[in-house]
């Protein structure tokens, strides 16, 4: 496996993009690629619909109509289970490769733990992707090629939005199972809003969100499973003008777990979604309160 063989005459990824950008705002979707490369699909142990539990399926047309709201929407089109952008450049885990890693290679993290790191060792139900290890080189030759090129059009993006309105605000579009709960209450949400607690982008965002979303009937959760994850954490640093929300929509709302179609309520959910980010995109208070940071 060769990513430049793997994605021959394929784009890796796409920027879908108004005419002109009229709102300070970055969408992102690291995690819905569906293009699953034939050598990759012949290394792995699973069918076809097992090997895609981790992507984020149809997510980026949930969000697309980010576009005409007048902001800029980053899409993947490799698939999560191939290489993670949402992670360190080098969390490995040292189980998948015929060769030793080398010392500057984080190995330890919570993710790697699970098998779910740069390149994921499982899909999300814990159901192991290889038939066997992996040589090194072909980890190493995914982030060069997959992952680096990913982060450099993020970062572009970001800063060409902070160059032009004084601020940038990314949202980092996900999905997560539908059966997942809030430890502590028990909730099932429909919609998690991840902000590092509190960390990665004014407070004011996120309750915008948090209000939005539960003024259209949906259970809502803040923090709480998800907080937000590297691309969140990494690129949320609101004292520097650059805020990062993550938002996370529940697969049961939209889609057949057993056959990954989309339900009959697609339509309405994306519907629904549109009136969450113009919400976001609109927010007068958000910007005033912005400005002034940027400008320090």
């Amino acid at each position: 496996m060769r990513p430049e063989r793997d994605f021959a005459g394929r784009e890796l990824f796409s920027i879908s993009a108004p005419e002109r950008q009229r709102v300070p705002f970055v969408f992102n979707s690291p995690h819905s690629g569906r293009f699953y490369p034939r050598a990759f699909l012949d290394a792995s142990r699973l069918d076809r619909i097992a090997i895609r539990r981790s992507e984020d399926c149809y997510v980026d047309d949930l969000f697309r109509a980010a576009v005409a709201l007048g902001a800029p929407f980053l899409t993947a089109h490799f698939p999560r289970a191939y290489v993670d952008v949402n992670r360190e450049p080098l969390e490995l885990d040292p189980k998948m490769f015929i060769e030793p890693l080398p010392p500057h290679v984080n190995s330890r993290s919570s993710r790697v733990q699970g098998g779910l790191g740069t390149i994921p060792r499982v899909v999300g139900e814990g159901q192991e992707i290889y038939r066997g290890r992996l040589p090194l080189a072909e980890a190493m030759a995914r982030i060069e090629a997959v992952y680096r090129p990913y982060h450099e059009t993020l970062r572009r993006l970001l800063f060409d939005t902070h160059r032009q309105f004084g601020y940038a605000v990314l949202i980092d579009c996900h999905s997560m199972p539908a059966g997942v709960r809030v430890a502590e209450s028990g909730q099932r949400p429909d919609f998690t809003i991840g902000d590092r607690f509190g960390t990665s982008c004014a407070p004011s965002l996120s309750q915008a969100a948090l209000d939005s979303l539960r003024a259209m009937d949906y259970a809502v959760s803040h923090n709480r499973p998800y907080a937000g994850g590297f691309i969140t954490e990494h690129y949320g640093q609101p004292a520097k003008g650059f805020h990062a929300m993550q938002i996370e929509v529940s697969r049961g709302l939209y889609l057949d777990d057993r056959t990954l179609e989309r339900k009959p309520g697609f339509g309405r959910l994306a519907g629904d979604i549109a009136t969450l980010l113009s919400h976001l995109c609109s927010a007068d208070r958000f910007e005033a309160e912005q400005r002034p940071i940027a400008a320090e």
